[in-house]
């Protein structure tokens, strides 16, 4: 089992920054990716950005150019440092990974419990 631990969210005025923080802890055999999905009021979960286990990272377009999502493998950490932001961007963001706890296991997708990120006009 993996358990993933956000934190970072808060207010933050239009044009602002915020830097998101999710920590991975339990057994896993390895990681594959990590990353940020985010779910708005009303609207479906969608992804931010996802960091795989090679070196590419794959972003929303709404928000490229914007956000920058890294990952620290040895540590097992996944960021996502938010500039310009916009209210649009006002949701819970949620880390994501997919893993496998063991050997020749199947991989399975975690979920972070969430962090709301409020951005004012």
């Amino acid at each position: 089992q993996v358990q993933l631990v956000e934190s970072g969210g808060g207010l933050v005025q239009a044009g602002g920054s915020l830097r998101l923080s999710c920590a991975a802890s339990g057994v896993a055999f390895s990681i594959n990716s990590m990353g940020w999905y985010r779910q708005a009021p009303g609207k479906q979960r969608e992804l931010v950005a996802v960091v795989t286990s090679g070196t590419s990272t794959n972003y929303a377009d709404s928000v490229k150019g914007r956000f920058t999502a890294s990952r620290d493998n040895a540590e097992r950490m996944v960021y996502l440092q938010m500039s310009s932001l916009k209210p649009e961007d006002t949701a819970v963001y949620y880390c994501y990974a997919n893993a496998r706890i063991r050997p020749l296991a199947t991989t399975t997708d975690y979920w972070g419990q969430g962090t709301q990120v409020t951005v004012s006009s």
